[in-house]
């Protein structure tokens, strides 16, 4: 079993990492395999909405979301962390999930969960836009005893926010769990709902 954490700050071993860490450090206790990957440093182009990708399950731009798609198929849950910049993700981050969630063939009933971490505000806006990639996606959310976020401008300062690292450290243990609970249960045979073929409404009326 293994979960995919991305980082989506652009300071491989910053605040960012260091939450995603403390997430990393539980799912290990529980003997899940973790691979923290990141990707907010690198030149992520944003989708043009081509449309090619659900014809042929990924992006027609051979990059890093290809790889992260891979990734997230090979992986039992995910996690994504960002920092925030003007109380929304990074935008690196944002057009690599973009185009992975576009392109997806399906991750569904893969555990997901997002973390944000900042020095003061726009924690709960940028995890309210991450998780809508999840819920469009039927990946449950897993939650923490708190909201998943850490305070701090850089690592150091994140160790003094006792109560956002065990935030992590519980939502590594929930996951976990949920990883397990799974698994157990397409072993006694009790297996995922279904995907339903979208119906889609669109909010106009069509004329002649």
């Amino acid at each position: 079993m293994k979960v995919l954490l991305i980082n989506g700050s652009p300071h491989e071993n910053g605040t960012t990492f260091r939450a995603l860490s403390e997430v990393a450090f539980s799912l290990n206790e529980n003997g899940i395999e973790t691979e923290i990957i990141t990707v907010g440093n690198q030149n992520v182009v944003g989708c043009d909405v081509c449309g090619a990708c659900s014809k042929i399950g990924k992006c027609v731009k051979d990059d890093l979301a290809n790889v992260i798609i891979e990734k997230i198929n090979q992986s039992d849950g995910l996690v994504v962390g960002s920092p925030v910049y003007y109380a929304s993700l990074n935008g690196s981050l944002k057009s690599l999930l973009d185009r992975v969630f576009f392109a997806k063939k399906s991750f569904a009933n893969k555990p997901a969960c997002a973390v944000a971490v900042a020095r003061r505000a726009g924690t709960t806006a940028t995890l309210d836009i991450i998780n809508k990639y999840f819920m469009l996606s039927n990946m449950p959310v897993v939650t923490s005893q708190y909201w998943n976020m850490v305070f701090g401008s850089n690592g150091k300062q994140a160790e003094q926010d006792k109560e956002g690292l065990q935030t992590m450290r519980v939502l590594g243990n929930n996951m976990a769990w949920l990883i397990k609970c799974i698994k157990a249960g397409r072993d006694a045979g009790i297996d995922p709902p279904e995907e339903q073929k979208h119906e889609k409404t669109n909010f106009y009326k069509e004329t002649l």
